[in-house]
């Protein structure tokens, strides 16, 4: 098996071509959602929620990490694109059942509040795409 770390971005397996360009985009939007979101809400008023703001930090890095991730390509690329896909479900599944079970613990909302329903459920969506479509690029 070749080494893919040093190959040049051509000779990666590409992960960004078809549905995977959809994914990218998507996973871009909710990069800059995302981010714009933990920005405003840890700059302006981090007091008021920080798990919430920090929660919706953390899923920007995510998003970010996973965008990345499929752009490079190659199979570290996404392996390491699985791995935070599944994470990413991970992370949604418990804060939206969370978020449902003791709202009061979130006195503002995070991006994957009651299981990204501020954002029409692309966060909790978007992960199980991006798995299936990771591993059909194997």
């Amino acid at each position: 098996m070749p080494d893919t770390t040093t190959a040049s971005p051509d000779s990666r397996k590409r992960l960004v071509s078809g549905p995977g360009l959809l994914l990218v985009w998507l996973y871009g939007v909710m990069v800059v959602g995302a981010v714009s979101r933990s920005v405003f809400q840890i700059s302006t008023d981090f007091d008021r929620a920080p798990l919430a703001y920090s929660l919706s930090a953390t899923a920007a890095l995510v998003y970010a990490f996973i965008t990345y991730s499929l752009v490079r390509g190659g199979d570290r690329a996404r392996r390491a694109a699985l791995v935070c896909c599944a994470a990413e479900l991970a992370g949604v599944l418990a804060v939206g059942a969370w978020t449902l079970i003791r709202p009061e613990a979130f006195p503002d909302s995070t991006v994957w509040s009651d299981f990204g329903m501020g954002y029409l459920f692309i966060p909790v969506v978007l992960p199980v795409t991006g798995m299936l479509w990771l591993r059909a690029k194997r």
